[in-house]
C-alpha cells in the first residue's frame, strides 16, 4: 500500500474520531464546572495548547471561523480559566473518551506507534495548533494513548490543510463553505456573509485537498507494511466503537 493510499484511508475516519468527545455530554459537562458553555469550553480547550495568546493568534490556527466568534469565546473562556490549563482539562476529557469507548479493543499499542512514527517524521513548521498539541504527553494506558493519537493526527491534517488552503489562495471560510455548506452559521457568519463559492473557488479546494495529502505523504511513508495496516486497521476499529456507541 502507498502513502497516498494509507493517507485516504484514514482521513475521514480520523478526523471523526479525534472530534468525537467534542462536545459529549461528559465534556460539556466539565466546562460547566469551569463556567464554561460548550462552545467556549471547546474553543479555549482545543486553542489552550498555543498559551495566553491574542484572539488572532487562534484565529490564524483554527482558519474557518469568524474572527469576531473567536475574539468572543476565546476572551470569555479565559476570564474563566488560564489557556493552558483548559487545553489540559479539554484533553483529560479527550483521554476519558478513549477509556470509556476503547477498553476492549485490540491493536491499540501497535496503532500508537505507527502514528508516533509519523510524528516524529513530520516536519511541523507552520502547524502550530499540531505542534501544540503533539508536545502534550501521551498516556500510558493503550485506550487513552489511541484516542490521543488519533485527537492530534487529526490536528496534522487539519493543520496541513489550512497550510494548502493559503497556498492556493483560497479563503479559510470558502473552503469552509464548500465542504460544509450547512455549517457556515455555525462558525459564526451572518446570513450573506460568505458568497456562494464559484467553479475556480471549488477548483481551489480541490487542488488543496490534493496537496494536503501531498504535504503529509513523506511523514506517512516511513511507515513500513505492517505498520501502515496497523494504523488503518486501528482507525477501522476505533471507529467502528464509536458509530456503535451511537
Amino acid at each position: 500500500m502507498s502513502a497516498q493510499e494509507t493517507i485516504s484511508a484514514v482521513a475521514q475516519k480520523t478526523g471523526d474520531i479525534g472530534a468525537a468527545f467534542y462536545f459529549t455530554p461528559e465534556t460539556v459537562g466539565r466546562g460547566k464546572e469551569f463556567g464554561l458553555g460548550g462552545f467556549y469550553f471547546y474553543i479555549i480547550g482545543r486553542g489552550g495548547v498555543l498559551g495566553d495568546v491574542e484572539p488572532a493568534v487562534v484565529h490564524s490556527a483554527f482558519g474557518y471561523f469568524n474572527p469576531g466568534m473567536i475574539e468572543k469565546l476565546w476572551n470569555g473562556g479565559r476570564e474563566k480559566i488560564a489557556p493552558r490549563d483548559a487545553a489540559r482539562e479539554y484533553i483529560a476529557c479527550a483521554h476519558a473518551h478513549g477509556r470509556a469507548h476503547f477498553a476492549d479493543l485490540d491493536g491499540l499499542e501497535e496503532y500508537v506507534a505507527a502514528v508516533q512514527k509519523i510524528f516524529d517524521a513530520i516536519d511541523d513548521s507552520s502547524f502550530a495548533l499540531f505542534a501544540g498539541l503533539k508536545a502534550e504527553p501521551v498516556p500510558s494506558d493503550a485506550p487513552a494513548a489511541a484516542f490521543h493519537q488519533a485527537m492530534v493526527l487529526r490536528e496534522l491534517r487539519g493543520s496541513a490543510h489550512l497550510t494548502a488552503i493559503a497556498a492556493v489562495g483560497l479563503p479559510s471560510v470558502m473552503a469552509h463553505a464548500i465542504k460544509r455548506p450547512n455549517d457556515v452559521a455555525t462558525f459564526g457568519w451572518a446570513e450573506g456573509e460568505v458568497g456562494e463559492p464559484t467553479a475556480d473557488d471549488i477548483a481551489k479546494r480541490d487542488r488543496a485537498e490534493a496537496m494536503t495529502n501531498e504535504i503529509l505523504e513523506p511523514a506517512f511513508a516511513v511507515l513500513t507494511d505492517d505498520e501502515a495496516a496497523a494504523l488503518i486497521a486501528g482507525t477501522d476499529v476505533m471507529h467502528a466503537a464509536l458509530n456503535s456507541s451511537v
